[in-house]
């Protein structure tokens, strides 16, 4: 599943880890899906590996051999929890579910899925061969064997991030799971997909993904109205960030639950992309002053989306709410790994820490982070600067609106191909299946 490399063994009078002029010494966890069985015995440990191409460093990997386990290091991710007060997720999920293992111990305190991530999973893995030839020989159809695939993966993920859930009493160590990305124009079917979805994983700590498209802003509010807990996806912009809490809060008023302290969310917000979009516009104007705020515009509208955040999860409507246990719902920032190898690997993590907050990084961003991210509050560091980074690209003629719009249809439509064709192939596959057995 994973290949954690460089986990820093960390200096808390430090706010830099592993960084490449540091000599403490290093760990690294490689996590791949040979490493594991679905189940690890009782006597599985991990062994010290030396690792001669890495001076000071040691490679931590799982075996199945008899011994006392070795306990992982602490890391990076958690002193980013410890004392900042974000969540470390990882955006990722496939067979054997069991390799969230050291992850967890690593201080991952959640996991994200979408549809482009279980496409990769189920068409890349084998370890979904034996269920997919039950389900299929048992005449399901192409739709439910999916989602049948999909719900086990899941409920098995929340199962390990049950500790977690419970110790921070549903704050944290949740598991999301998206609707079909064929209803983000669908306002009552998505509210059916995420009733249907909530009730099929029938988990405490999963999160139902529902997207942030205009005509799904009414079906976030009807699903937290009915005490189901939800991540927001999609987001690209602040006037639609505004929109999903006013969505958040309308559903739990809306709710007549006495107590709202176990209907939670998170709002998504995406980071990466933007700066790939904007970064081909500010190309495309050609001038100095354009070409000087590339790879600025996505941290700078982070920093005004937490502003905004701060502002809205705040006053008389939101006291109201929290007197009846309502918990905020965090930003969580995504789409976390750099695009342009140019830009430092932890563009999207180190600058954008602040508590209260959540971000979910794939392995890429993850291992950079690990390795030699930076812990200390920066989201809110200088607002004025990102204020100022946000005017210059209007006047510039960078269009937000736009912006938002563009990268939502495009990621939208992401979703659906990915989604399409794993059902495709899947198709094909049970074809060739009930061939063989005629």
């Amino acid at each position: 599943m994973a290949s954690i490399c460089k986990l820093s063994n960390p200096c808390f009078n430090s706010t830099s880890y592993g960084s490449r002029s540091s000599s403490t010494p290093k760990f690294v966890v490689h996590l791949r899906s040979s490493t594991f069985n679905h189940r690890l015995s009782a006597g599985s440990k991990l062994s010290l590996v030396i690792n001669p191409s890495i001076r000071a460093s040691l490679c931590v990997k799982c075996s199945q051999a008899d011994g006392n386990g070795s306990s992982v290091k602490r890391t990076t991710l958690h002193h980013l929890y410890e004392t900042q007060g974000q969540s470390p997720w990882y955006d990722n999920l496939c067979r054997p579910v069991t390799d969230l293992i050291p992850l967890i111990d690593s201080g991952v305190r959640g996991v994200t899925s979408n549809p482009a991530i279980f496409q990769k999973a189920i068409s890349t893995s084998n370890a979904y061969n034996d269920q997919f030839r039950e389900l299929v020989q048992a005449g399901k159809d192409i739709d439910s064997v999916y989602w049948e695939l999909v719900v086990k993966d899941i409920q098995d993920a929340c199962k390990l991030f049950e500790t977690i859930y419970d110790k921070t009493d549903g704050g944290d160590g949740y598991v999301s799971v998206e609707v079909s990305p064929r209803l983000a124009d669908d306002t009552e079917g998505t509210v059916e997909a995420a009733k249907w979805l909530h009730k099929k994983v029938e988990r405490s700590n999963v999160y139902i993904k529902i997207p942030a498209t205009a005509p799904c802003i009414p079906s976030i509010k009807e699903v937290i109205s009915l005490g189901i807990s939800v991540n927001v996806t999609l987001i690209f912009s602040l006037s639609r960030y505004e929109a999903v809490i006013d969505a958040y809060l309308d559903g739990l008023e809306a709710s007549g639950l006495s107590d709202l302290s176990r209907v939670t969310s998170v709002a998504s917000f995406f980071v990466s992309r933007v700066d790939t979009l904007v970064d081909k516009l500010l190309e495309k104007i050609g001038i100095p002053e354009a070409l000087d705020l590339r790879g600025k515009a996505a941290n700078a509208q982070a920093a005004l989306a937490y502003d905004l955040y701060q502002k809205k999860f705040s006053g008389p409507r939101w006291e109201g709410l929290v007197k009846k246990g309502a918990k905020k719902q965090r930003l969580l920032w995504a789409s976390t790994s750099v695009k342009n190898p140019a830009y430092p690997d932890t563009l999207y993590v180190d600058p954008l820490i602040g508590p209260d907050t959540v971000s979910t990084m794939p392995d890429q961003a993850l291992q950079a982070f690990i390795d030699h991210g930076s812990v200390a509050r920066t989201i809110d560091a200088n607002l004025s600067e990102a204020e100022g980074i946000y005017s210059a690209l209007e006047k510039l003629g960078i269009d937000w609106v736009f912006v938002g719009s563009q990268l939502e249809l495009e990621g939208v439509d992401s979703f659906k191909k990915s989604f399409d064709s794993l059902l495709d192939s899947l198709q094909e596959k049970a074809n060739t299946l009930k061939l063989v057995n005629l």
